[in-house]
Protein backbone atom coordinates (compact mmCIF):
# COMPACT_ATOMS: atom_id res chain seq x y z
CA UNK A 1 0.00 0.00 0.00
CA UNK A 2 1.31 3.31 -0.84
CA UNK A 3 2.06 6.24 1.66
CA UNK A 4 -1.00 8.06 0.23
CA UNK A 5 -3.10 5.46 0.37
CA UNK A 6 -2.06 4.70 4.21
CA UNK A 7 -2.96 8.37 5.22
CA UNK A 8 -6.66 7.75 3.19
CA UNK A 9 -7.34 4.75 5.29
CA UNK A 10 -6.05 6.06 8.70
CA UNK A 11 -8.59 9.08 8.11
CA UNK A 12 -11.44 7.12 6.90
CA UNK A 13 -10.56 5.07 10.39
CA UNK A 14 -10.46 8.26 12.61
CA UNK A 15 -13.40 9.06 11.11
CA UNK A 16 -15.33 5.73 12.46
CA UNK A 17 -13.74 5.75 15.50
CA UNK A 18 -14.81 9.38 16.48
CA UNK A 19 -18.56 8.52 15.69
CA UNK A 20 -18.73 5.31 16.91
CA UNK A 21 -16.37 4.11 19.54
CA UNK A 22 -18.55 5.75 22.40
CA UNK A 23 -15.46 8.57 22.70
CA UNK A 24 -18.30 10.87 22.11
CA UNK A 25 -20.78 10.43 24.54
CA UNK A 26 -24.53 10.40 23.97
CA UNK A 27 -24.90 13.92 25.59
CA UNK A 28 -22.49 14.88 22.37
CA UNK A 29 -19.55 16.04 24.77
CA UNK A 30 -16.44 14.16 23.95
CA UNK A 31 -14.40 12.69 26.97
CA UNK A 32 -10.50 13.47 27.43
CA UNK A 33 -9.30 9.92 26.03
CA UNK A 34 -10.27 6.30 26.39
CA UNK A 35 -8.20 4.55 28.93
CA UNK A 36 -7.32 1.16 27.28
CA UNK A 37 -6.27 -0.68 31.27
CA UNK A 38 -10.00 -0.01 32.31
CA UNK A 39 -12.18 0.20 29.52
CA UNK A 40 -13.40 3.25 29.79
CA UNK A 41 -13.53 6.89 29.35
CA UNK A 42 -12.24 10.09 31.13
CA UNK A 43 -14.83 12.71 31.90
CA UNK A 44 -16.54 14.90 28.97
CA UNK A 45 -13.64 17.31 28.53
CA UNK A 46 -14.89 20.85 27.14
CA UNK A 47 -12.02 21.61 25.42
CA UNK A 48 -11.87 18.31 23.61
CA UNK A 49 -15.46 18.74 23.00
CA UNK A 50 -14.41 21.71 21.14
CA UNK A 51 -11.84 19.92 18.87
CA UNK A 52 -13.93 17.69 18.09
CA UNK A 53 -16.39 20.07 16.46
CA UNK A 54 -13.50 21.57 14.51
CA UNK A 55 -12.09 17.81 13.73
CA UNK A 56 -15.41 17.17 12.78
CA UNK A 57 -16.51 20.01 11.00
CA UNK A 58 -13.56 20.26 8.72
CA UNK A 59 -13.97 16.48 8.11
CA UNK A 60 -16.95 17.26 6.86
CA UNK A 61 -15.98 19.98 4.65
CA UNK A 62 -13.25 17.34 2.90
CA UNK A 63 -15.94 14.38 2.36
CA UNK A 64 -19.20 15.39 2.35
CA UNK A 65 -20.40 12.66 4.93
CA UNK A 66 -23.78 13.48 6.64
CA UNK A 67 -22.65 11.90 9.45
CA UNK A 68 -19.60 13.70 10.31
CA UNK A 69 -21.71 16.99 10.24
CA UNK A 70 -24.10 15.34 12.49
CA UNK A 71 -21.46 14.42 15.02
CA UNK A 72 -20.23 17.98 14.85
CA UNK A 73 -23.21 19.29 15.60
CA UNK A 74 -23.95 17.21 18.76
CA UNK A 75 -20.67 18.21 20.11
CA UNK A 76 -21.82 22.26 19.10
CA UNK A 77 -25.09 21.54 20.76
CA UNK A 78 -23.62 20.09 23.95
CA UNK A 79 -21.48 22.79 24.57
CA UNK A 80 -23.68 25.87 24.13
CA UNK A 81 -26.86 24.15 25.42
CA UNK A 82 -25.42 22.04 28.38
CA UNK A 83 -21.71 22.23 29.03
CA UNK A 84 -21.63 26.29 28.86
CA UNK A 85 -22.02 28.18 31.89
CA UNK A 86 -24.33 31.43 31.01
CA UNK A 87 -23.98 33.30 34.21
CA UNK A 88 -19.94 33.60 33.69
CA UNK A 89 -20.04 33.04 29.98
CA UNK A 90 -17.28 30.02 29.80
CA UNK A 91 -17.00 27.18 29.52
CA UNK A 92 -15.72 24.83 32.52
CA UNK A 93 -13.17 22.42 32.39
CA UNK A 94 -14.99 18.93 32.58
CA UNK A 95 -18.32 18.58 32.52
CA UNK A 96 -19.43 15.75 35.53
CA UNK A 97 -21.58 12.80 35.02
CA UNK A 98 -23.12 10.07 37.73
CA UNK A 99 -21.87 12.23 40.07
CA UNK A 100 -18.58 12.28 39.38
CA UNK A 101 -17.37 15.91 40.26
CA UNK A 102 -14.62 18.07 38.32
CA UNK A 103 -12.45 20.84 39.50
CA UNK A 104 -14.48 24.01 39.11
CA UNK A 105 -12.23 25.89 36.86
CA UNK A 106 -12.47 27.39 33.56
CA UNK A 107 -8.97 27.57 31.91
CA UNK A 108 -7.99 30.42 29.31
CA UNK A 109 -6.89 27.95 26.71
CA UNK A 110 -9.70 25.65 26.82
CA UNK A 111 -12.40 28.33 26.37
CA UNK A 112 -11.06 30.07 23.06
CA UNK A 113 -10.37 26.34 21.70
CA UNK A 114 -14.11 25.83 22.31
CA UNK A 115 -14.60 29.60 20.85
CA UNK A 116 -12.48 27.77 17.47
CA UNK A 117 -14.90 24.99 17.55
CA UNK A 118 -18.05 26.65 17.47
CA UNK A 119 -17.00 29.45 14.85
CA UNK A 120 -16.03 26.23 12.67
CA UNK A 121 -19.32 25.24 13.02
CA UNK A 122 -20.65 28.54 12.25
CA UNK A 123 -18.33 28.65 9.52
CA UNK A 124 -20.18 25.35 7.33
CA UNK A 125 -24.06 26.04 8.88
CA UNK A 126 -24.42 29.37 9.34
CA UNK A 127 -26.23 28.74 12.42
CA UNK A 128 -26.31 32.10 14.61
CA UNK A 129 -26.20 30.55 17.93
CA UNK A 130 -22.67 29.15 17.56
CA UNK A 131 -21.63 32.33 16.44
CA UNK A 132 -23.31 34.15 19.35
CA UNK A 133 -21.67 32.13 21.84
CA UNK A 134 -18.37 32.16 20.59
CA UNK A 135 -18.93 36.30 20.82
CA UNK A 136 -19.37 36.56 23.72
CA UNK A 137 -17.12 33.96 25.17
CA UNK A 138 -14.13 35.49 23.63
CA UNK A 139 -14.84 38.87 25.27
CA UNK A 140 -15.34 37.68 28.82
CA UNK A 141 -11.64 35.65 28.00
CA UNK A 142 -10.52 38.96 27.01
CA UNK A 143 -11.66 40.85 29.94
CA UNK A 144 -11.55 38.10 32.74
CA UNK A 145 -8.29 36.18 32.13
CA UNK A 146 -6.36 39.77 31.75
CA UNK A 147 -4.60 41.04 35.49
CA UNK A 148 -1.82 43.52 35.85
CA UNK A 149 0.86 40.66 36.46
CA UNK A 150 -0.56 39.54 32.34
CA UNK A 151 -3.02 37.19 32.63
CA UNK A 152 -4.39 33.77 34.30
CA UNK A 153 -4.16 30.88 33.14
CA UNK A 154 -7.20 29.22 34.86
CA UNK A 155 -10.40 30.99 36.95
CA UNK A 156 -12.13 29.33 39.55
CA UNK A 157 -16.16 29.38 39.20
CA UNK A 158 -18.19 30.97 39.79
CA UNK A 159 -15.82 33.25 41.80
CA UNK A 160 -13.92 33.98 38.84
CA UNK A 161 -10.88 34.59 41.06
CA UNK A 162 -7.68 33.66 39.21
CA UNK A 163 -6.11 29.69 40.46
CA UNK A 164 -2.62 29.33 42.03
CA UNK A 165 -0.13 29.08 39.81
CA UNK A 166 1.98 26.04 40.32
CA UNK A 167 4.57 24.03 38.54
CA UNK A 168 2.63 22.75 35.86
CA UNK A 169 2.42 24.86 32.77
CA UNK A 170 -1.12 24.41 32.21
CA UNK A 171 -1.19 26.56 35.40
CA UNK A 172 0.62 29.35 34.23
CA UNK A 173 0.57 31.81 31.48
CA UNK A 174 2.87 31.22 28.57
CA UNK A 175 4.02 31.42 24.54
CA UNK A 176 1.65 28.21 24.05
CA UNK A 177 -1.66 30.41 24.75
CA UNK A 178 -0.81 32.26 21.35
CA UNK A 179 -2.80 29.52 19.94
CA UNK A 180 -6.07 29.94 21.65
CA UNK A 181 -5.12 34.32 20.76
CA UNK A 182 -6.37 32.35 17.39
CA UNK A 183 -9.75 32.83 18.61
CA UNK A 184 -10.06 36.54 18.78
CA UNK A 185 -8.09 36.67 15.36
CA UNK A 186 -10.58 34.61 14.12
CA UNK A 187 -13.67 36.33 15.66
CA UNK A 188 -12.41 40.00 14.27
CA UNK A 189 -12.06 37.92 10.84
CA UNK A 190 -16.21 37.04 11.08
CA UNK A 191 -17.26 41.04 11.79
CA UNK A 192 -17.69 40.16 14.87
CA UNK A 193 -17.27 43.56 17.12
CA UNK A 194 -14.60 44.53 19.64
CA UNK A 195 -10.59 44.83 20.33
CA UNK A 196 -10.20 41.20 19.11
CA UNK A 197 -7.37 41.81 17.04
CA UNK A 198 -5.64 43.64 19.36
CA UNK A 199 -5.74 41.59 21.76
CA UNK A 200 -4.49 38.90 19.54
CA UNK A 201 -1.24 41.02 19.16
CA UNK A 202 -1.43 41.69 22.93
CA UNK A 203 -0.98 38.11 23.39
CA UNK A 204 1.64 37.85 20.19
CA UNK A 205 3.87 40.10 21.98
CA UNK A 206 3.63 38.64 24.75
CA UNK A 207 4.27 35.20 23.57
CA UNK A 208 7.52 36.53 21.10
CA UNK A 209 9.03 38.06 24.64
CA UNK A 210 8.80 34.95 26.58
CA UNK A 211 9.18 31.84 24.03
CA UNK A 212 12.55 31.52 24.68
CA UNK A 213 12.42 30.81 28.39
CA UNK A 214 9.93 28.28 28.19
CA UNK A 215 11.42 25.06 26.81
CA UNK A 216 14.22 24.04 29.72
CA UNK A 217 17.74 23.36 28.52
CA UNK A 218 17.48 19.60 29.29
CA UNK A 219 16.31 16.92 27.27
CA UNK A 220 14.37 15.07 30.01
CA UNK A 221 11.31 13.06 29.00
CA UNK A 222 8.87 15.45 30.89
CA UNK A 223 10.04 18.11 28.49
CA UNK A 224 8.20 16.39 25.75
CA UNK A 225 4.91 17.63 27.44
CA UNK A 226 6.28 21.46 26.93
CA UNK A 227 7.10 20.44 23.68
CA UNK A 228 3.54 19.57 22.99
CA UNK A 229 2.78 23.38 24.44
CA UNK A 230 5.57 25.02 22.80
CA UNK A 231 3.61 23.60 19.33
CA UNK A 232 1.19 25.41 20.38
CA UNK A 233 2.64 28.48 20.06
CA UNK A 234 4.65 28.30 17.01
CA UNK A 235 0.50 27.31 15.50
CA UNK A 236 0.12 30.73 16.77
CA UNK A 237 2.59 32.42 14.90
CA UNK A 238 0.91 31.02 11.35
CA UNK A 239 -1.66 33.94 11.47
CA UNK A 240 1.60 36.45 11.44
CA UNK A 241 3.70 34.25 9.18
CA UNK A 242 4.17 37.06 6.75
CA UNK A 243 5.42 39.61 8.60
CA UNK A 244 9.30 39.18 9.02
CA UNK A 245 9.60 38.77 13.21
CA UNK A 246 7.03 36.03 13.30
CA UNK A 247 8.75 34.24 10.37
CA UNK A 248 11.95 34.21 12.17
CA UNK A 249 10.80 33.12 15.24
CA UNK A 250 8.61 30.64 13.77
CA UNK A 251 11.95 29.17 12.13
CA UNK A 252 13.88 29.32 14.70
CA UNK A 253 10.95 27.79 16.68
CA UNK A 254 10.91 24.68 14.52
CA UNK A 255 14.62 23.98 14.55
CA UNK A 256 14.87 23.97 18.28
CA UNK A 257 11.20 22.07 18.56
CA UNK A 258 12.95 19.53 15.69
CA UNK A 259 15.97 18.48 17.25
CA UNK A 260 14.74 18.67 21.23
CA UNK A 261 11.62 15.77 19.75
CA UNK A 262 14.62 13.44 18.56
CA UNK A 263 16.52 14.02 21.38
CA UNK A 264 13.99 12.92 24.01
CA UNK A 265 12.03 10.46 21.32
CA UNK A 266 13.70 7.35 22.14
CA UNK A 267 12.85 7.94 26.21
CA UNK A 268 8.95 9.14 25.48
CA UNK A 269 7.37 10.43 22.47
CA UNK A 270 4.19 11.79 22.19
CA UNK A 271 2.11 11.42 19.23
CA UNK A 272 0.56 14.92 19.30
CA UNK A 273 3.79 16.47 19.36
CA UNK A 274 4.77 14.51 15.81
CA UNK A 275 1.40 15.50 14.26
CA UNK A 276 1.58 19.34 15.62
CA UNK A 277 5.47 19.91 14.53
CA UNK A 278 4.44 18.32 10.37
CA UNK A 279 1.42 20.60 10.38
CA UNK A 280 3.28 23.26 11.18
CA UNK A 281 6.39 22.39 8.88
CA UNK A 282 4.18 21.96 5.94
CA UNK A 283 2.85 25.47 6.56
CA UNK A 284 5.88 26.89 6.81
CA UNK A 285 7.04 25.50 3.36
CA UNK A 286 4.23 26.68 1.55
CA UNK A 287 4.58 30.22 2.64
CA UNK A 288 8.24 29.99 2.29
CA UNK A 289 9.38 30.28 5.77
CA UNK A 290 11.42 27.28 6.47
CA UNK A 291 11.40 24.36 3.68
CA UNK A 292 10.94 20.65 4.02
CA UNK A 293 12.78 18.27 2.03
CA UNK A 294 9.78 15.42 0.85
CA UNK A 295 12.06 12.31 2.25
CA UNK A 296 11.61 13.83 5.64
CA UNK A 297 8.35 14.70 5.24
CA UNK A 298 7.32 11.59 4.18
CA UNK A 299 9.43 9.67 7.57
CA UNK A 300 7.42 12.04 9.46
CA UNK A 301 4.60 10.60 8.11
CA UNK A 302 5.27 6.80 8.40
CA UNK A 303 5.99 7.81 12.09
CA UNK A 304 2.80 9.56 12.87
CA UNK A 305 1.06 6.51 11.35
CA UNK A 306 2.66 3.84 13.86
CA UNK A 307 0.67 5.80 16.88
CA UNK A 308 -3.17 4.51 14.92
CA UNK A 309 -4.64 1.80 17.05
CA UNK A 310 -4.93 -1.15 14.84
CA UNK A 311 -6.68 -3.45 17.41
CA UNK A 312 -10.46 -4.48 15.92
CA UNK A 313 -12.15 -3.68 19.10
CA UNK A 314 -14.28 -0.85 17.99
CA UNK A 315 -13.68 1.03 21.32
CA UNK A 316 -9.89 2.00 20.06
CA UNK A 317 -9.89 1.00 16.21
CA UNK A 318 -8.73 4.23 14.44
CA UNK A 319 -7.82 6.11 17.18
CA UNK A 320 -4.25 7.18 17.86
CA UNK A 321 -2.31 6.42 21.41
CA UNK A 322 -1.04 9.23 23.21
CA UNK A 323 2.49 8.14 23.58
CA UNK A 324 4.73 5.68 24.26
CA UNK A 325 8.31 4.64 26.10
CA UNK A 326 10.98 1.77 25.56
CA UNK A 327 7.85 -0.27 27.32
CA UNK A 328 5.16 -0.08 25.05
CA UNK A 329 2.40 2.42 24.07
CA UNK A 330 0.77 4.15 26.90
CA UNK A 331 -2.93 3.38 27.58
CA UNK A 332 -4.70 6.80 26.65
CA UNK A 333 -6.23 7.33 23.23
CA UNK A 334 -6.70 10.76 22.80
CA UNK A 335 -9.39 12.84 20.83
CA UNK A 336 -6.81 15.37 19.67
CA UNK A 337 -3.98 13.23 19.19
CA UNK A 338 -6.42 11.25 16.55
CA UNK A 339 -7.14 14.93 15.29
CA UNK A 340 -3.94 15.89 15.07
CA UNK A 341 -2.52 13.54 13.30
CA UNK A 342 -5.31 12.97 10.65
CA UNK A 343 -4.77 16.46 9.52
CA UNK A 344 -1.15 16.23 9.56
CA UNK A 345 -1.39 13.47 7.38
CA UNK A 346 -4.28 14.97 5.05
CA UNK A 347 -2.07 18.12 4.76
CA UNK A 348 1.08 16.09 3.65
CA UNK A 349 -1.27 14.18 0.82
CA UNK A 350 -2.85 17.38 -0.65
CA UNK A 351 0.69 18.51 -0.74
CA UNK A 352 1.70 15.22 -2.66
CA UNK A 353 -1.10 16.06 -4.84
CA UNK A 354 -0.63 19.99 -5.06
CA UNK A 355 -4.18 20.67 -3.14
CA UNK A 356 -2.89 22.36 -0.03
CA UNK A 357 -3.42 25.67 1.01
CA UNK A 358 -1.96 26.77 3.81
CA UNK A 359 -5.05 28.76 5.80
CA UNK A 360 -4.26 28.55 9.63
CA UNK A 361 -8.12 28.75 10.24
CA UNK A 362 -8.44 25.03 9.36
CA UNK A 363 -5.83 24.57 12.14
CA UNK A 364 -7.60 22.31 14.48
Amino acid sequence: MSLEAACLRAREAAARWFLESGIQEPSGGVARYYRTDFGRNHRISTEITGYAASFLAWLFRLTGEPQLLEGATRAGDFLVRQAWDSQAALFPFEYPTDGDSAEPLAYFFDNAIVVRGLLALWRVTGRSEWLETAARCGQVIAHEFDTTNGFSAALWLPAKVPAPRDERWSRNPGCYHLKAALAWRELALAGVQGNFEESYRRALRYAVATHEQFLPPTAEPAVMDRLHAYCYFLEGLLACADEPECRQTLRHGIERTRERLEQIAPLFERGDVRAQLLRVRLFADALGAAPMGEDEAEREVARILEFQVQDRDPRVYGGFYFGRTPTGWLPFINPYTTAFAVQALEMWRQRRTGQFQPLWQELI
